[in-house]
């Protein structure tokens, strides 16, 4: 396999067909392969845009002009980025994530070029959590980088990546650092993003935690379970990202210059505390559940001491009912005048001094 950052006169580079993953789904073919899926495709040269360029010629303009391209896609189908990747020099393997998506977050290098997922996350309003809330909603955006040119491709209906490009073509400085710049650039938004999520989610955690303690009486384990497995997505998109981080940050890449390590090094410390914010919400949870479980436990032994008390109580004129109801001819008190109010009066008593010691003892 040949220099994938380099130019040759051999031509571009063609990834050879390849069959499609177990249980993938087959990609749609209503797009045109070359246009239907860019966002937005521009050349850059000393951090400044230049006029709009047809993304199968973007590359040529950038070497030429010494600068690179930044193409956007969103959910491209298998025609439009084999056509892209062939174009671009992009590798078979690649180009195969970056279409069927639902990838862990990762850094792979490909000769020079390199190849990054990261996992987006968004929280989902809703006015009241319920055992089937959905609270956090992931997606993906993967990036291809080389010596000149960038392309991200988006997947899923959120963290729209156009406000962040007209920041960045606000930002001369940061842009000539290539085409790494984009790559900081998107990392940081989808880091930046989880902290907010983080915030959300804290106040969900909040509410639950001041219902499981309240005076009254509530079932919470369904939703305290459904915000663990919200969570957890969370979790899943936030903790493989320290590896990749930590490489761009501390090791020597051709597309990363030296003076991009500090931005990385600044993202992936943002990335840690999210990390560890996610940790401490997921134990505070589990906590919670526990209490909750504990609560319910000691709410139902509660219930079954005061139907225990009730049914002892209960037992006492039944009891007696049960002896006077056999019919037998010769029974105490059984053809005395007052025999009758006698065994009401024993009963009564009876009740209320089992009453009297299930109160005290806070059986009742």
């Amino acid at each position: 396999m040949g220099d994938l950052g380099t130019e040759g006169a051999a031509g571009p580079y063609v990834p050879s067909p390849r069959p499609r993953p177990a249980g993938a789904p087959r990609a749609p073919r209503g797009r045109a392969p070359d246009t239907g899926a860019v966002v937005d495709c521009a050349v850059y040269v000393e951090g400044r845009r230049e006029p709009l360029v047809d993304p199968m010629e973007a590359l040529d303009v950038a070497v030429e002009r010494g600068g690179f391209v930044w193409l956007g896609l969103f959910e491209p189908t298998e025609a439009e980025l084999d056509a892209i990747a062939g174009r671009y020099r992009l590798h078979p393997l690649a180009v195969e994530d970056a279409v069927y998506a639902h990838q862990r977050p990762k850094l792979e290098r490909y000769d020079a070029d390199l190849f990054m997922v990261l996992k987006t996350a968004r929280y989902v309003e809703h006015e009241e959590l319920t055992a089937t809330s959905e609270v956090v909603g992931t997606g993906e955006v993967m990036v291809f980088v080389g010596a000149h040119h960038v392309i991200t491709v988006r997947h899923g209906d959120h963290n729209d990546l156009t406000d962040l490009r007209r920041r960045l073509e606000e930002e001369r400085d940061l842009l000539c650092h290539g085409p790494a710049a984009v790559l900081y650039a998107v990392a940081d938004l989808v880091v930046d993003t989880f902290v907010d999520v983080v915030e959300q989610v804290q106040d969900d955690v909040d509410e639950l935690e001041a219902s499981v303690f309240s005076p009254q009486r509530t079932d919470d384990i369904g939703r305290l379970y459904q915000l663990k497995r919200e969570l957890m997505s969370l979790r899943r998109a936030v903790g493989p990202l320290e590896v990749p981080l930590q490489k761009l940050s501390e090791r020597a890449v051709d597309v990363v210059p030296e003076a991009m390590r500090s931005y990385f090094r600044d993202v992936l410390d943002h990335a840690i505390r999210v990390r560890d914010q996610v940790g401490a919400l997921d134990e505070l949870l589990s906590s919670i559940l526990q209490a909750s479980l504990a609560r319910t436990s000691m709410a139902d032994n509660e219930d079954m001491r005061k139907i225990s008390a009730w049914a002892g109580i209960v037992a006492v004129p039944t009891a007696i009912a049960g002896i006077y109801g056999m019919n037998f001819e010769f029974m105490p008190e059984l053809r005395w005048r007052f025999g009758y109010p006698l065994v009401l009066l024993v009963i009564l008593l009876a009740c209320l001094l089992l009453y009297r010691g299930f109160k005290r003892n806070g059986w009742l």
